[in-house]
């Protein structure tokens, strides 16, 4: 189990940092930061399932990498109950992020431009 939280660390930064580095180039190169307001996202951005799918990425792999890291430290240090207790309420924390997460991205309705 711990060698697989190994990789999937290693593939998760390293999604992390494709997608952060295309994330900052989209939307501080190619578009003007000036122009961007809560109308421009909610009207080019969100219109669009190429921004849905790449934010949600974003956002999954930010939760993923977050929290297998914060287990590692209790794995690390916590021992016996404390360890089993605090690992399954990271898991149920992590569960409703992600849930919580997954319904704004596909949830928020598109906003008509005009």
């Amino acid at each position: 189990m711990d060698l697989a939280i190994w990789f999937l660390m290693r593939l998760t930064g390293l999604g992390l940092f494709v997608l952060a580095l295309t994330h900052f180039l989209i939307l501080h190169v190619l578009y003007d930061p000036a122009e961007q307001d809560a109308t421009w996202i909610a009207q080019v951005r969100w219109s669009s399932l190429f921004w849905r799918v790449f934010d949600w990425s974003l956002l999954m792999l930010v939760l993923l990498h977050g929290f297998m890291g914060v287990r590692t430290v209790i794995v690390d240090y916590a021992t016996g109950r404390a360890r089993r207790i605090l690992v399954l309420g990271l898991y149920v924390l992590a569960l409703v992020l992600f849930v919580l997460g997954t319904t704004v991205v596909t949830t928020l309705p598109v906003v008509p431009k005009g």
